[in-house]
């Protein structure tokens, strides 16, 4: 089909819009699972009622002064929390049913630190909303040696005190499927990790023998078939895989097309005597 040249604008200007929108649909969310925290430009706004419209920063001990209220502790909550609590504070004895939209204009300095299997590892200082792939990008990236899991320590408010909690990323979902929802938004003071992934040895009739990624799943013949396959001389029916179990080797003889191959297990593969 070949459209003229209004046409051709029409069907560019929607897509444009359709990018944009989306754009903003994924800001937007972003925003709302940020938490307010010390230094954020933050500005309030009570609709119908301009002369409570307040825009400053907030102070070391998370606190914004507002007209009215006074001091209103916002820090830790997200933009959606933080206006329930102030239309909470306005409607008692202040506005009946105020509605209330609260707006971070500019986000503090946060600190995060990114280890192991990435190309620049260290310490870095973000502004804004940052999830975990813009900070790959940042990182330069995984290494080939990197593993399928990502580990992010997060120290949370639990009863007044702070506590650490774990979140682990699965990097193929998110990388190689696209699961968008394991993107998570950094928060300040994250600790990221990246393993290198294990490894495992094949060796014998087989056409590339060497060191191979581990990945879950792993079986015997999948394993041959990252290596390039059998020779014409190997014996599939007498493959043995020698496994560390503790501080001790476990032989497993005549292993089959599905055994299960773990990390540093060593696959030989034998010469027939045909």
């Amino acid at each position: 089909m070949v459209y003229n040249h209004t046409e051709m604008r029409i069907i560019i200007a929607i897509f444009l819009g359709i990018v944009f929108l989306t754009s903003f649909s994924m800001a937007a969310c972003a925003e709302q699972d940020y938490l307010i925290g010390p230094d954020d430009m933050v500005k309030v706004t009570v609709y119908n009622h301009p002369d409570l419209t307040a825009t400053d920063r907030i102070t070391g001990d998370g606190l914004i002064m507002l007209p009215l209220v006074g001091d209103v502790n916002l820090a830790g909550l997200s933009v959606e929390q933080a206006a329930k609590k102030i239309s909470r504070l306005l409607s008692d004895g202040f506005i009946m049913d105020p509605k209330v939209s609260v707006f971070v204009v500019e986000f503090r300095s946060r600190k995060v630190m990114i280890m192991g299997q990435v190309f620049r590892p260290g310490i870095f200082t973000l502004s804004g909303n940052t999830t975990f792939l813009e900070l790959l990008t940042l990182s330069g990236g995984l290494t080939k040696e990197a593993g399928d899991k990502a580990t992010i320590k997060r120290k949370a408010p639990d009863a007044g005190k702070e506590s650490e909690g774990l979140i682990t990323i699965d990097l193929r979902r998110l990388i190689d499927e696209g699961d968008a929802s394991l993107d998570v938004t950094l928060m300040d003071n994250d600790s990221i990790y990246i393993a290198k992934a294990g490894v495992f040895y094949i060796t014998g009739e087989i056409r590339k023998p060497d060191a191979y990624k581990h990945e879950e799943g792993l079986t015997v013949i999948k394993a041959a078939t990252m290596a390039g396959g059998f020779s014409d001389k190997a014996a599939p029916g007498r493959i043995k895989i020698i496994r560390k179990v503790g501080n001790k080797e476990k032989v497993i003889e005549r292993a089959g097309m599905d055994e299960r191959i773990l990390p540093d297990d060593i696959i030989i593969i034998p010469e027939s005597f045909f």
